[in-house]
């Protein structure tokens, strides 16, 4: 039965809280679910707290039972998204819907419905989800690797759900996967030549990040990632108010010599980001930093000691991505963040991705330094 199920909008500041709440309590028994920090989980569904609404509008639902949040579910239209060419996912008609969680198959239902209804109703013809909310955020259903915890800034699931979209008539269209790589031992040779080849190199320089000068080289890294990434699937351009936000965010867990650029005759040309995994610190904070969470992720911050690095991003500027240049940058640049995250964060295991499942180009660069698959993600759509 589902007609004890009520399905309204959140209009809120504490239908908020509860819709931030919600993963707290159905995942409390989940020893890998990372609870997030309910004020980064607020910031990222207030319109005034995410760059993101500059160019999107949103929906937040909830659904209730006897009184009691069962489930959570956002529709949205990303207006950017609505102009990229339709044969790389996006395109017009197509809306988004997100941050899914249900108790129960029928509240999962529910809620699905009620965000497909959002979307009909502003023109949509195709929704994809979930899409949590931007597509740089978290996107796709973990379908794969419930047994580990997820890195710092992927998601988690319950194994229920890919069966509960499923069954509400969405069919995959496209995998995206996380790599696992053991940093502590050293690459295989062909990729030792192929760096110190680069090395000898006079026209290439691989360089660290300089902190002081955090904006120039955020607006640096930008240009790169949208030439880079423009031909990918799901492609939406980063804007200036979602990059502040993210430099925001970020700023804090951004050191120099876990972030490189590489350099071609003096022009910068790639560059590739690493973070060490504050899923590690935030895990026993229980999303709050209170009473004494802020103090233990102050220690951390000034000196992180983790297992775990997670390269989130990397690019190559799309003129030289066909070269082996492109794929000699890649290792420069994994190998001098490789040493980096050994000896200077204890870091034993680096997580790469997400990758697209078509991306080749960087999927052999995977296979070259031995990484596997430890996570799948799968992206869903269905025509309304």
């Amino acid at each position: 039965m589902t007609d004890d199920i009520t399905i309204r909008p959140v209009l809120t500041a504490p239908d908020r809280r509860r819709f931030v709440d919600l993963p707290h309590r159905l995942y409390r028994d989940d020893p890998h679910w990372i609870p997030p920090l309910r004020r980064e989980a607020l910031a990222l569904i207030t319109p005034a707290r995410n760059g993101w609404f500059s160019h999107a509008e949103a929906q937040l639902f909830l659904a209730e039972r006897d009184d009691v949040v069962v489930g959570r579910i956002s529709a949205h239209i990303d207006t950017l998204a609505l102009t990229m060419p339709p044969d790389r996912g996006f395109g017009p008609g197509v809306g988004q819907w997100g941050l899914f969680e249900a108790e129960d198959a029928a509240v999962a239902a529910r809620l699905i419905v009620s965000a497909e209804g959002w979307l009909r109703d502003r023109g949509m013809i195709r929704a994809l989800g979930p899409i949590s909310m931007s597509v740089w955020e978290e996107p796709g259903l973990l379908v794969d690797g419930y047994d580990h915890p997820p890195t710092v800034m992927m998601g988690h699931a319950k194994p229920e759900y890919r069966g509960w979209i499923e069954g509400a008539g969405y069919h995959p269209v496209k995998r995206l996967l996380t790599y696992d790589l053991d940093i502590t031992r050293p690459f295989p040779p062909l990729v030792q030549r192929i760096v110190r080849s680069g090395e000898r190199n006079p026209r290439i320089r691989v360089r660290t990040v300089d902190k002081s000068r955090f904006d120039e080289e955020a607006a640096l890294i930008l240009s790169i990632l949208n030439d880079a990434w423009s031909d990918n699937w799901g492609f939406v351009p980063l804007t200036a108010p979602e990059i502040a936000d993210v430099g925001v965010k970020l700023k804090p867990i951004v050191y120099e010599n876990l972030i490189r650029i590489a350099e071609l005759d003096g022009r910068p040309v790639a560059f590739m980001i690493t973070l060490p995994d504050l899923n590690e610190v935030l895990k026993p904070l229980g999303g709050s930093l209170f009473p004494f969470g802020w103090a233990k992720l102050l220690r951390w911050l000034r000196r992180p000691r983790v297992r775990t690095v997670r390269v989130p991003l990397m690019g190559v500027l799309k003129e030289l991505q066909s070269s082996r240049l492109a794929s000699q940058l890649a290792f420069m640049m994994i190998e001098y963040i490789r040493r980096a995250s050994v000896e200077g964060y204890d870091a034993s295991r680096a997580e790469i991705g997400w990758i697209l499942d078509d991306n080749q180009g960087m999927r052999s660069i995977a296979d070259a330094i031995e990484c596997r698959v430890n996570k799948v993600y799968q992206i869903y759509a269905r025509d309304l």
